[in-house]
């Protein structure tokens, strides 16, 4: 080996090499770790997305007019179609290991619906569930048409590692409000467990020089148990007595009121608060929420498939998971209605390929009323970079748990009572791991390059503080900047621009595309030459590995 001035080695002052998978993942996607690890690493996987399950419920409920019976009910429903979504993306989706969960970018419009006066006459709170439910249903329409007719195929062929930087990075940090401004509702809960988090995930194994990695992998669990524990002593010790309502609420774990709402048994079912109404002006508003989780979703597929140790998504299989976030609703409303009216469509040839054309996410939302649509969460992508686990059965075992407990409403509830700060706490970590996920594509770019600084700054910047003033005009003002007549237009546009993973998509894919193009260097600069080969299945056999069913289905399905 040659030796450069001074004696040392030239080898010691190169640039890391670049790596189509992460290195250092102890389980990729299409292996699995053995089964009494899988089903704790399943379990915690359950854990983690019941923080979502709960938060988008406890918003939405009460704004009905509904109580803790009405909340638990609508969280067992969410879990129960998050458990069915979960595994039909697993399956037949991108067959990556994401976990799909409410959607929070569902709330600006779903709320909307909640407190319109139109809803001011009745007494109902199913009232304001149907006419949510039929606005699910026509966005999903819009949410199939863009993944399985091949829209989002084509926004994949031209997305570069550039533009895949300010998207998966603001996926995991646009989500900062639902970290420490979280956990600091109750700082002597929060803060213990964000601490003992990180020392158990990241200091603890390196003391101990642990090779098999047994202790991070389950630090979330060991985490939540002792500071909940913690927080159970401080409640019977009546801490928390004299202090206000909304410490009480945020502090004491006897205050969430699921444990007695919850019923023991209870299997959710498709129209289970009414046919739905549908409006016109509510659907529009909902599918510009059902574009935003379609982008949060790509970050987030993009993200897992880095954890996975997977190569680079297809835009083929992209644009097919997107379409599978949505289907299932679909199918299930379909299908019902076909069986209860229809039943000799169920054999013909036609509903055949509608069965497998638009497959087995926002419709089953819609069907069984969650309340919110689906996306990918973002959590849980963030989860399999703190195991290093990125095994896909490991997901599909939390989706049985997710169904499991969502049946059984009392067991279910005990776990959904978790305080909120000690889940912001694991937040801090997950998103930061998603973030960091997104800053990983920058090997594949020219950082020495003005065109790449340019685009990656200022995406950045404009995904940060675009979302963060129609924010603060909302609280200062109570509504957004866009104020017109019409309430869905507003909402739109407080929908879109309120996403910081949206912005910033929208600002580099742009800038990406059109900013220098006809110079020879810009492909190389933005890392496209290091993602051509991926685009079609025959270009690089790992991909068959990961994404198998996926290869197959797009035999029969080349349009898709």
């Amino acid at each position: 080996m040659a030796a450069g001035e001074g004696g040392q080695k030239v080898d010691e002052f190169q640039p890391h090499p670049v790596k189509d998978q992460l290195p250092g993942v102890d389980v990729c996607a299409s292996s699995s770790p053995s089964w009494p690890e899988a089903v704790f690493l399943g379990f915690q996987h359950y854990l983690v997305m019941l923080g979502t399950t709960v938060l988008i419920p406890t918003i939405l409920v009460p704004l009905m007019g509904g109580g803790n019976k009405e909340k638990a009910e609508v969280i067992n429903t969410l879990l129960f179609v998050a458990g069915l979504n979960t595994l039909t993306q697993t399956l037949f989706g991108t067959r990556l290991p994401v976990v799909m969960g409410g959607s929070y970018a569902f709330i600006i419009p779903t709320v909307s619906i909640a407190i319109s006066n139109r809803f001011n006459i009745y007494v109902d709170p199913h009232e304001s569930m149907r006419a949510i439910q039929g606005a699910l249903i026509i966005a999903s329409l819009f949410h199939m048409i863009i993944g399985f007719f091949g829209f989002w195929r084509i926004f994949g062929r031209f997305l570069s590692p550039l533009a895949a930087v300010p998207l998966v990075t603001l996926t995991g940090l646009g989500l900062y409000a639902l970290g420490f401004p979280q956990l600091a509702k109750c700082v002597e809960i929060g803060l213990p467990a964000l601490v003992i988090l990180v020392l158990v995930s990241q200091y603890i194994p390196h003391m101990l020089k642990s090779r098999r990695g047994t202790i991070e992998r389950f630090s979330v669990l060991f985490t939540v148990a002792v500071v909940w524990g913690y927080a159970e002593i401080l409640t019977l010790a009546g801490a928390y007595d004299r202090r206000s309502l909304k410490t009480q609420l945020s502090c004491r774990t006897d205050r969430s009121g699921l444990l007695s709402a919850a019923p023991w048994i209870r299997i959710p079912y498709p129209f289970q608060w009414g046919l739905p109404s549908f409006n016109a002006g509510d659907s529009f508003a909902m599918m510009a929420s059902s574009l935003v989780a379609i982008i949060e979703s790509t970050g987030t597929f993009i993200a897992a498939s880095r954890y996975g140790s997977a190569t680079p998504m297809p835009p083929s299989v992209l644009s097919r998971g997107i379409g599978w976030q949505v289907a299932n609703n679909f199918i299930i409303s379909h299908f019902i209605m076909c069986y209860t009216l229809w039943p000799q469509v169920l054999i013909s040839r036609y509903w055949f390929k509608i069965f497998y054309s638009q497959g087995i996410g926002i419709l089953l939302d819609g069907a069984f009323g969650t309340g919110s649509g689906t996306t990918a969460s973002v959590e849980n992508a963030g989860l399999l970079g703190l195991t290093r686990n990125g095994s896909r059965r490991v997901v599909q075992i939390s989706a049985g748990f997710m169904i499991f407990f969502s049946i059984l409403g009392k067991f279910g509830a005990v776990l959904a009572s978790i305080l909120l700060p000690i889940v912001a706490a694991l937040y801090c970590v997950f998103f930061a791991y998603v973030g960091s996920a997104g800053l990983s594509f920058l090997q594949f770019c020219n950082l020495n390059s003005f065109r790449t600084k340019f685009i990656l700054g200022f995406s950045l910047c404009m995904g940060l503080s675009v979302p963060q003033y129609f924010n603060e005009y909302v609280v200062t003002s109570g509504h957004g900047p866009v104020h017109s007549g019409s309430t869905a237009f507003n909402n739109i546009f407080q929908v879109i621009f309120s996403s910081p993973a949206t912005v910033a998509i929208i600002v580099a894919y742009f800038l990406d595309c059109t900013h220098s193009v006809k110079h020879s260097e810009t492909r190389r600069d933005s890392g496209r030459h290091w993602w051509t080969k991926f685009r079609y299945f025959e270009r690089d056999s790992r991909s068959e590995e990961f994404y198998l069913l996926a290869f197959k289905l797009n035999r029969f399905f080349p349009s898709i």
